[in-house]
């Protein structure tokens, strides 16, 4: 009992009193905070008391396209917190290989009467997927929020890092290296992001058609794509790789040692997120840092003006990553 107390209050933002007062029925507590303490105890997965089990709390469905890259499980994280904060229920829906579809995942949570949903690397994110899903939340006027760069088409609130800056602060930290033939690794050729990094790079490093066609490396964001693509760009005579992920760039490094080479004495390998246990790589991977936390909480401020009825700007709001030097970047030529 003293355990659940703790990890409830933790997870509500309040003192295991209140708990205790909300678990015994007791006054004294805000409906806020009321609320707040019961999805705490919904989210954690421990049975309501018996007088509490027929109360629900609003659904907020958060819809993430895997959990095997770790910024996802990190932004959920986040995103579930921040909810159950402000007294709303997530409904966690990721996507899995051969699993339940997006479209399908916005079907159930409609069937559910679910507040609000926030998406975070959905179909949104690429140029030439179907949409039509996404016009069923604006057609009933439900609450919706992006995390990161959309389709402009989406009439959408989006919460994003700002893609340019990544790739100046990726692109400036290789160049004061002495890094002259530098590539970048992204992701599809729809993917809005991966554009945004590109147009960013193009303009930094001054290329034309020519270059781009010669140092840009496509992935579907998966480490053994991420080899195939970074091995193509390192036999073109590359020494620094800009990548779109924290995994393309640990599939970035396998390339390079499977040719024989170091990281960073041959290739140095930027990723992109600063996910988890990225100290722990070898060598600890140089990265660009988006702001989760920030990002994650704004979302949900977002979506909560939102079903309060309160006015939000549909301007993208755009968060300054962090470049994270780290081992797996050095001077051109080191070896």
């Amino acid at each position: 009992m003293t355990r659940r107390l703790t990890e409830v209050a933790r997870k509500a933002g309040v003192s295991e009193a209140t708990v205790s007062r909300v678990l015994n029925g007791r006054d004294g507590v805000s409906e806020s905070t009321r609320t707040a303490v019961l999805t705490a105890l919904d989210v954690l997965g421990y049975e309501r008391p018996t007088k509490l089990r027929g109360e629900r709390a609003r659904l907020v469905g958060l819809v993430l396209p895997e959990l095997q890259n770790p910024i996802f499980p990190a932004l959920a994280e986040v995103v579930t917190g921040s909810l159950a904060q402000r007294g709303l229920t997530p409904a966690l829906c990721a996507r899995t290989i051969g699993g339940i579809s997006e479209p399908d995942y916005v079907d159930m949570l409609l069937d559910h009467q679910v507040s609000g949903v926030i998406f975070a690397g959905g179909a949104y994110a690429l140029a030439d997927a179907k949409h039509e899903h996404y016009r069923q939340l604006t057609d009933r006027g439900l609450p919706v929020v992006l995390v990161n760069a959309g389709v402009d088409e989406l009439p959408f609130p989006r919460v994003s890092t700002d893609d340019a800056v990544a790739v100046e602060q990726a692109f400036g930290h290789l160049r004061s290296l002495g890094h002259e033939h530098i590539g970048i690794v992204l992701g599809p050729e729809d993917h809005v992001p991966s554009r945004r990094k590109l147009a960013a790079m193009a303009d930094a490093a001054g290329w034309g058609p020519e270059e781009t066609e010669r140092w840009v490396g496509r992935t579907s964001f998966s480490m053994e794509s991420a080899r195939v693509a970074a091995t193509k760009l390192i036999d073109k005579g590359a020494t620094g790789l800009i990548c779109a992920s924290d995994v393309i760039a640990l599939g970035t490094i396998r390339a390079v040692r499977r040719l024989g080479k170091q990281v960073p004495d041959d290739i140095s390998v930027i990723g992109f997120d600063d996910s988890g246990l990225m100290t722990c790589t070898d060598p600890p991977l140089t990265t660009i840092r988006q702001p989760i936390e920030m990002m994650g909480q704004a979302a949900v401020d977002i979506l909560v003006n939102q079903i309060e009825g309160v006015g939000v700007n549909t301007d993208e709001l755009l968060f300054e990553p962090e470049l994270v030097v780290r081992g797996s970047t050095g001077p051109a030529g080191s070896r």
